[in-house]
């Protein structure tokens, strides 16, 4: 099944548009006109009725009381009736061929009226009361007149109109249905060129970026492109950079197994068995913290790993950490202050905390020199951790949190992993990490998330 165009649904906007503003315009112009005429037409009925009842005055006042009996004799498609009280009534030759039921009851001072069906014709007709006077000086007298006019003509004249009306949406809509494709199609021009130009830039091609287009409505398109192109460009990097850096790290691991697998087969060291055994275990270690914490740093910038959040005694959460970070920092001559008071408890994943945290403590003791003291300054909204670091340069910290990336050599003994898990671990959390370094020392301070 083909995708719907947009040419085609354009066409069907613009079609549908013109047919309900056409139609609807002419609707309401066909009614516009034929109130009018219809106006016009009763006003020309009753004009006529109205001269009638004026003959038939003049007549009573000269003395003349037989009517009118050849006025209007109904040759012309024109008749009419008259009753007067105490008077025989009139009519034209022949009478109207058709009359209402309520006639002359009906007939009131004001003029009613009405359209009466004849054969395959309508008849039009007015009916109203009037006073007539009386030449033998009684009261007056009260007539009712009846006047009747076959209105085929002007029927007819009304459908032309119609005709005429509804033919020009039609013709217009023809018209249209076949300009308006064209005139699409033309105006996507730019978008067409815009997908050619599209089909050249891929992850084949870095660092290309869409022309601008010209066109209002497409020049928001294109830098939005663009701006997607320019972020796949940084997470190709990321990945290229990733790729290698962990190719690295697997090699650089495996290497040292094959190595001391190979001396010790070809030239044994003597060494205890259990001490080879121990370092290829070290080796092995070390690969598999690599690989581990690949797997959390990747879950948790994909999304895939959520904050398993629950109130968390914090003081005493702390101390246990600490605790643990003493005896690996006294190994090296580095001492470790705690000082200030953490807020009661704080609602957050303590595994993902322990993650932040493990690894803020232990870049701080990997970077320390022998000596130094390793301060963490607590308090209601933060946790701050300074130590000396004489090797760090200020362009250093934009590299924090990238991955394999480390100051040290890289027999360091970590993969350079620390940061960018502290990072990914503290965004999931919604907690802020941020670093300065100062007076030779690097200050690394989380706030706390208390929501």
């Amino acid at each position: 099944m083909k995708p719907p165009s947009l040419a085609a649904r354009i066409t069907l906007l613009l079609v549908g548009t013109s047919l309900a503003l056409l139609g609807g315009g002419a609707l309401l112009m066909d009614w516009r006109i034929d109130h009018a005429m219809e106006t016009r037409y009763r006003e020309n009925l009753l004009t006529q009725a109205q001269a009638l009842t004026t003959v038939v005055e003049i007549e009573q006042e000269a003395g003349e009381p037989q009517g009118p009996a050849g006025l209007l004799g109904g040759s012309d498609g024109e008749w009419y009736e008259l009753r007067c009280e105490g008077m025989p009534s009139q009519h034209s030759t022949p009478p109207p061929p058709a009359m209402p039921r309520d006639w002359p009851a009906a007939a009131g001072a004001t003029p009613r009226f009405v359209n009466l069906h004849h054969g395959s014709g309508r008849l039009g007709a007015v009916m109203f009361a009037f006073q007539e006077p009386s030449s033998t000086r009684p009261p007056t007298h009260r007539c009712a007149l009846l006047f009747v006019q076959d209105r085929r003509a002007f029927d007819r004249l009304l459908t032309t109109l119609d005709w005429i009306l509804a033919l020009g949406p039609a013709l217009a809509l023809l018209v249209a249905l076949a300009a308006v494709p064209l005139i699409v199609r033309r105006g996507l021009k730019p978008v067409r060129a815009l997908v050619e130009r599209m089909r050249d830039i891929g992850p084949h091609a870095p660092g290309q970026r869409l022309p601008a287009s010209g066109m209002r409505e497409l020049d928001p398109l294109v830098t939005r492109f663009n701006d997607v192109l320019v972020r796949m460009d940084e997470g190709l990097a990321r990945e290229r950079q990733f790729a290698s850096g962990l190719a690295h790290e697997t090699r650089t691991r495996l290497a040292e197994l094959r190595a001391l697998a190979e001396v010790e087969a070809r030239y044994p060291s003597g060494r205890d068995l259990g001490q080879i055994l121990g370092e290829i275990g070290q080796i092995g270690a070390e690969l598999e913290a690599t690989v581990a914490a690949l797997l959390l740093l990747t879950r948790l910038q994909s999304g895939l790993e959520h904050p398993q959040r629950q109130p968390l005694e914090l003081a005493p959460w702390l101390e246990r950490q600490f605790q643990r970070q003493r005896a690996h920092v006294a190994g090296r001559g580095v001492a470790l202050s705690v000082s200030g008071r953490p807020p009661a408890s704080l609602y957050t994943d303590p595994a993902l905390l322990e993650v932040v945290l493990g690894n803020l403590l232990g870049n701080a003791r990997a970077y320390a020199p022998a000596g130094d003291t390793v301060r963490i300054d607590l308090d209601a909204e933060s946790l701050r951790i300074s130590n000396a670091a004489p090797e760090l340069e200020p362009a250093d910290l934009a590299r924090f949190g990238q991955r394999f990336w480390r100051k040290q050599p890289p027999h360091a003994g970590h993969a350079g992993l620390g940061l960018a898990l502290a990072h990914a671990a503290a965004e999931a959390l919604g907690m802020e990490l941020c670093f300065e370094l100062r007076d030779g020392r690097v200050h690394a301070r989380l706030a706390w998330a208390l929501n």
